[in-house]
C-alpha cells in the first residue's frame, strides 16, 4: 500500500525557487505528495503544486513575475508596499478559486494579528489566503478576511508541518530560510526582513524531530528574499541538494 505523503514548503521569498528545484529532484525519484502545506512562498508554490503542476510549470509561472510585479508601492500607513499585484498574478495562472477545487489537500499558514495565532487555512477562497500569508509584517500591509487581519505566516510558523501531522505516514519539509549573519540593516526594508528573519527561525530543531525528512538546501544565505534575479541558481541549488542525498521514506 502506497504511503500518504505530506509536504510542507516553508516561507523565504524570492528564495522558493529552490523549492521547485527540491520538487524537480523529488519528482525524478518517484515521490509525489498526498497532502500540502506551505506558507508565503512556500504558499505560492504550494497552491500551484496542489492545483496538479509539475514542479517546470511552476518555475516557468514564478520566472515571468518577478517578486516586483507580485508587489507595488503603498503609502506607509500599515506597510510600505500591497501584494494586489500578486492577486492579479494569481487570478491569471490560477483557474482554481476556492481550496476545494484544488486537485491536492493545500492548507496555508497565516498570522492572525488580532489573535496572536497562526491559523491553518483550508476552505473558502484561495487567493486571498494566499496574500495573507504571503503579507511580511511592515513590508506589506496586513490582508482581511471575513473580521480578521493576517501577516504572513511565517511570523510564528515558517515551516508549517503541524496540519499534516496525525494525516500522513510520512512528512517532508523544506526550509529555505536558513539564519545567518547579516552585514546589511541599512533602511527600513532590512530592518523589515532581518527582524523576520530573527523570528521565524525559533523552532526549527523542533520541526526536525517531527519530520521523516527535513531539507534544508545549503548556500541559500547568500541571496536576498527579496532579489529574483537568482532564480535559475537557486532553482539548481534545491536541485543538486537532492540529488546528493539518499533519500528512504
Amino acid at each position: 500500500m502506497k504511503k500518504k505523503i505530506g509536504l510542507a514548503l516553508g516561507g523565504g521569498g524570492a528564495r522558493g525557487f529552490a523549492h521547485l528545484g527540491v520538487l524537480k529532484a523529488l519528482e525524478e525519484e518517484g515521490i509525489s505528495f498526498d497532502l500540502i502545506s506551505g506558507v508565503s512562498a512556500g504558499a505560492i508554490v504550494g497552491v500551484f503544486l496542489a492545483a496538479g503542476k509539475s514542479s517546470d510549470e511552476i518555475m516557468t509561472l514564478m520566472k515571468e513575475n518577478k517578486f516586483t510585479d507580485y508587489a507595488k508601492a503603498n503609502l506607509p500607513v500599515k506597510g510600505l508596499l500591497n501584494l494586489d499585484n500578486l492577486k492579479t498574478n494569481l487570478e491569471k495562472y490560477l483557474d482554481e478559486r476556492k481550496f476545494n477545487d484544488l486537485k491536492y489537500p493545500l492548507y496555508v499558514a497565516a498570522t492572525d494579528l488580532k489573535a496572536g495565532k497562526v491559523d491553518y487555512l483550508n476552505v473558502g477562497p484561495l487567493i486571498p489566503a494566499i496574500q495573507a500569508s504571503s503579507s511580511i509584517p511592515v513590508l506589506f500591509c496586513p490582508v482581511e478576511i471575513g473580521d480578521k487581519v493576517y501577516v504572513d505566516g511565517g511570523l510564528l510558523d515558517n515551516v508549517p508541518i503541524e496540519p499534516l501531522i496525525g494525516k500522513c505516514d510520512k512528512i517532508i519539509a523544506i526550509n529555505i530560510m536558513p539564519l545567518q549573519r547579516s552585514e546589511k540593516v541599512d533602511n527600513l526594508v532590512d530592518i523589515a526582513v532581518r527582524t523576520f528573519q530573527l523570528s521565524v527561525n525559533a523552532n526549527n530543531d523542533e520541526l526536525k524531530e517531527e519530520c521523516d525528512l527535513f531539507i534544508e538546501p545549503k548556500g541559500l544565505v547568500d541571496y536576498h528574499i527579496l532579489d529574483t534575479k537568482y532564480a535559475d541558481k537557486l532553482f539548481e541549488i534545491g536541485y543538486d541538494y537532492i540529488k546528493n542525498l539518499d533519500i528512504k521514506l
